[in-house]
């Protein structure tokens, strides 16, 4: 019986990771073994900063929404604490959102905030 070589499937395993390191610079992108360290490498990355990117974007919604609120004379802590007695449910997303954009219904909840103080 003829001897049995994997060509087939250990050609497609290499091709498959030569094609996820296309872009990268040099013997990363030409070599099979660079490549794969780097492919590995990219999806190490891009596995943590999906996680860091919802904890990136909640602190810039904080940081707008604390700017937005001193400039109506209360704290970020004081006016989450008012809204949060005022059983109002508005993620911090639409809140910087109406920050940025609509500065007249961000106002009404300042209000409600400090009435709930």
């Amino acid at each position: 019986m003829a001897r049995s070589r994997p060509s087939v499937a250990s050609r497609k395993r290499r091709k498959k990771i030569l094609k996820a390191a296309k872009g990268y610079w040099g013997g990363r992108r030409k070599l099979y073994r660079p490549a794969a360290e780097t492919v590995l490498r990219a999806r190490v990355y891009a596995y943590r900063d999906r996680r860091q990117k919802k904890r990136d974007f909640r602190s810039l919604w904080i940081t707008r929404i604390s700017a937005a609120v001193r400039a109506a004379g209360i704290t970020y802590s004081r006016f989450i604490q008012g809204l949060t007695r005022g059983r109002v449910a508005v993620d911090r997303k639409q809140l910087a959102d109406l920050a940025v954009r609509d500065a007249e219904a961000f106002n009404k909840f300042v209000e409600i905030a400090k009435a709930n103080l």
